[in-house]
């Protein structure tokens, strides 16, 4: 595994948290894969609204309790990892939105490694 530090790229992948890919949670499948491809890390973030291309508010208010709640996964790396990371996102994320954006990885560490 690498511990990137200094220059990356941060993936961000927005979908719904109903979508499926071969009956599991895409968000999961999405994270098993760059666990697979030996990223540094990724995480899933629910939302508790949002809206994207389709208009469709969602949210999770009791009045209007959705079942496809906002999902971000996100995953930092370095941008050649990244990179290399999106064709595998092609065949997965058939809706939604990616993105990436650079930033600084200031700390990476374990969490057993503090201390």
């Amino acid at each position: 595994m690498t511990r990137p530090t200094g220059a990356a790229t941060r993936l961000t992948i927005l979908i719904g948290e109903s979508d499926q890919w071969h009956h599991r949670p895409l968000y999961s499948e999405i994270v098993h894969r760059a666990h697979e491809a030996g990223l540094a890390g990724a995480s899933v973030f629910r939302g508790i609204e949002g809206f994207g291309a389709s208009s469709m508010i969602h949210t999770s208010r009791l009045l209007s309790l959705s079942e496809d709640l906002p999902v971000a996964v996100v995953i930092v790396d370095q941008d050649a990892k990244i990179r290399g990371f999106l064709p595998r996102l092609d065949e997965l994320v058939a809706g939604g939105l990616v993105t990436l954006e650079p930033c600084e990885v200031i700390r990476y560490e374990g969490r057993g490694a503090a201390g």
